[in-house]
């Protein structure tokens, strides 16, 4: 078992535990999918991700079924992706993934998260060569041979796969998604849930006293309903 593997035990218990926040998310993301392909998840790969996601996080079919009809009112705004990278106190990268329809509000808001949190906000590329773009999938576990899976993935760019209590998890380059995607489609596994995320190339050990500065700059900036996802490379 790989990167991905530890990266996942050690986030599993921690971040995304707001039902609330999630459901917020989610549903920036439909907004995403729908204006880049359409409402139609039959054809828009992205967009039935993003359902599968949903129902993975138990959001309501109605809150679904909602987002999706604001998604295609003509009064929706865009949401732009956006990543922020700075440091946390004692040297800890951290990369910001967002979501706005302002980016003026949302950089000020990051900005001054870092600073009250004797951080600093970097510029584009500080700390991004420090993690890896990954991609993910779950599928359910029907019992199958991880080795025979394995072997069956790996032209397609798998680079690590491990069971989970819920699932079995599939990992490969970011940009290796749509491939993996079509080919468990085609191959009749719909998976539970999919999406992305910055895995640490080495990682920092702090104090318990360190660790605690560090955690007030993560949980002001995962509370902005702007921020999508939150990345470090603390221990």
């Amino acid at each position: 078992m790989g990167r991905a593997f530890e990266f996942r035990k050690a986030r599993k218990f921690k971040r995304w535990d707001k039902m609330a926040k999630t459901f917020t998310r989610i549903g920036k993301e439909i907004v995403m999918a729908i204006k880049e392909g359409g409402p139609d998840p039959v054809s828009n790969s992205r967009l039935r991700a993003v359902i599968q996601n949903a129902k993975a996080a138990n959001m309501p079919k109605e809150n679904v079924e909602r987002a999706i009809k604001k998604a295609t009112s003509k009064d929706q705004k865009d949401y732009k992706e956006i990543v922020y990278e700075g440091y946390a106190p004692h040297g800890i990268a951290v990369l910001v993934e967002t979501a706005t329809d302002n980016h003026m509000r949302t950089v000020a808001n990051v900005r001054s998260y870092f600073s009250k949190t004797k951080g600093s906000l970097g510029t584009t590329g500080s700390v991004e060569f420090m993690f890896e773009h990954k991609c993910h999938f779950k599928i359910e576990n029907t019992g199958q041979d991880l080795e025979e899976l394995e072997l069956e993935v790996i032209d397609l760019g798998v680079e690590d796969v491990f069971a989970e209590e819920d699932g079995i998890m599939l990992y490969a380059p970011f940009e290796e998604f749509g491939k993996i995607q079509a080919y468990l489609e085609g191959s009749g596994i719909t998976p539970l849930s999919s999406g992305f995320e910055r895995i640490p190339m080495d990682t920092k050990e702090l104090s318990e006293e360190q660790i605690a500065d560090v955690e007030k700059l993560l949980d002001k900036l995962e509370e902005d309903d702007d921020v999508q996802h939150v990345f470090h490379n603390m221990a």
